[in-house]
């Protein structure tokens, strides 16, 4: 094993042994350290000086603004973030920390591997966003279920919020550079240092098909220097991360339905579908590219079958948003959702949720239809018994509750946190160790709905002025109206019995 020993940029000592590249991508190769704990990713192209600066404010300002913050840790696990640079015999190359262990896959694909042969290699993306990739390749101890994609969305959906709020773009956000673990609900943003800071650097590639945004594959063929030229920016980010989302819980893509553009040149019918032609194959009123069936792969169904699972299943939040994603803003990138949207509805989605009472059903989670039969979209098995719905309103500082459009599901140990109970807490990065810590949960017992306080000093019946101190419980009644925090922002809830 030889081993190289380098002088970074930075003054930093960095090593690795070139003897067996660790991997390759389009652009770089890849080697580890000795202790594999970082790589070193070599540019097989030279790097211009604009190419060498951009690196610089990578690993350098950018890179500082948002690791070395309050709260700056958090970030450590979503992002693979380029620490430094390394030239040398006159390449250059990046030094980023290893992928963790639960990116890569333990049980690989079917039948012991013997598919794919998959099996500690990375779990990029592209293997959880496809119905047919899922159920006719991976073992299903690798799926994972449906809360967990909802998990998965909220984490991708942020990371591109906080780099989008540092001036930043990705230029190539698609799942070949997002690698996820549905058995943990996590993700983790990778290819760092080809960010684009608008109006500074140019992107390096214009992304990755599928995930290009309609007007960017519009104006692909129009010169570099054409003012209306478009170029990867926060704008095709949004067009990318709607995409994402849309997959990783439809596991299907938003555009690729059943309408033909060109039929003599399979290419130009690509540019076309993903770009001037694109639509939505769920638009509500144009119809024309649903998916035809009869095209369809069986291992895509039922999920390819937009009838029998539509957009709509993901709830009213989300709904919204793919309305504004992939109708309003497909083709005017200004009316797309931002990150930060996308992050607040996936959160409330995520109160929605219900688990399936069908111990075989894949997805094992649904969101609550605000029907009065609810009923598991992907297994089509019914809630059965009583069903509290919570709906939230917060104070306004003079005794006066406003409506949040903000609803809790309840469940056997369904947990309540303090952005539950106040609105002036928001469940993201800044969250103190105090403030991740359930205030109360829910149990069924002995045929009622029981709320059991752990911290909420202030939790009282409002009807009955009636005092719920931490350490005990509450039962839940149709009606009822629960003062969750009596301070300014703070949460009242209103106990609505879906009687099934």
């Amino acid at each position: 094993m030889s081993v190289i020993k380098l002088t970074a940029l930075d003054g930093s000592a960095v090593q690795f042994e070139d003897s067996t590249m660790a991997g390759s991508g389009g652009m770089k190769d890849v080697y580890f350290a000795p202790d594999r704990s970082y790589v070193v990713a070599w540019f097989r192209k030279p790097q211009d000086f604009n190419s060498i600066e951009r690196l610089k404010n990578i690993v350098g300002p950018y890179r500082d603004n948002i690791f070395n913050k309050p709260g700056g840790d958090y970030w450590n696990n979503l992002y693979c973030w380029p620490t430094t640079i390394v030239q040398d015999k006159g390449r250059t190359g990046i030094v980023a920390p290893s992928y963790e262990k639960q990116y890569f896959f333990e049980f690989g694909s079917k039948n012991n591997d013997s598919l794919l042969g998959i099996r500690g290699k990375e779990k990029e993306g592209k293997w959880f966003a496809s119905a047919n990739h899922q159920q006719k390749h991976l073992d299903p101890q690798e799926r994972g279920d449906w809360l967990k994609y909802l998990a998965i969305a909220v984490k991708i959906a942020r990371s591109a919020r906080r780099m989008h709020a540092a001036g930043l773009a990705h230029s190539d956000l698609s799942y070949k550079n997002v690698l996820v673990n549905p058995r943990s609900g996590s993700a983790c943003m990778i290819d760092i240092d080809g960010l684009v800071v608008p109006g500074k650097f140019p992107p390096d590639v214009i992304g990755t098909p599928d995930f290009i945004a309609p007007e960017v594959l519009r104006t692909l063929k129009l010169p570099l220097t054409d003012k209306n030229r478009s170029f990867p920016r926060r704008e095709t980010d949004q067009h990318a991360l709607a995409v994402l989302i849309y997959m990783y819980l439809l596991y299907r893509h938003p555009l690729r339905g059943g309408k033909a553009h060109d039929m003599s040149d399979p290419q130009r019918d690509e540019e076309l579908m993903m770009g001037e032609k694109a639509v939505f194959i769920e638009h509500p009123t144009d119809k024309s590219n649903r998916p035809n069936l009869k095209d369809v792969k069986p291992s895509s169904l039922p999920y390819a079958n937009t009838n029998k699972l539509p957009y709509t299943l993901t709830g009213p939040y989300l709904k919204a948003m793919f309305d504004r994603a992939f109708v309003d803003g497909l083709h005017a990138p200004h009316l797309r959702p931002t990150a930060d949207e996308w992050e607040t509805a996936l959160v409330k989605t995520v109160d929605l949720v219900q688990p399936c009472v069908n111990p075989k059903c894949d997805n094992k989670w649904f969101v609550f239809d605000n029907s009065t039969k609810p009923q598991c979209p992907f297994c089509s098995t019914s809630y059965k018994g009583l069903l509290p719905v919570l709906n939230l309103y917060s104070s306004d500082g003079k005794g006066n509750f406003r409506p949040d459009n903000h609803r809790l599901m309840v469940y056997t140990n369904q947990y309540m946190y303090q952005w539950h109970s106040s609105r002036k807490i928001v469940p993201n990065e800044k969250l103190t160790p105090e403030q991740r810590k359930p205030v109360g949960y829910f149990v069924f017992h002995e045929g009622k709905w029981l709320l059991i306080n752990q911290t909420l000093t202030g939790l009282k019946d409002v009807d009955t002025n009636k005092r719920i101190s931490p350490g005990s419980s509450v039962a839940l009644y149709d009606g009822q109206k629960l003062l969750l925090n009596p301070d300014d922002g703070g949460r009242l809830l209103q106990v609505q019995m879906v009687k099934t």
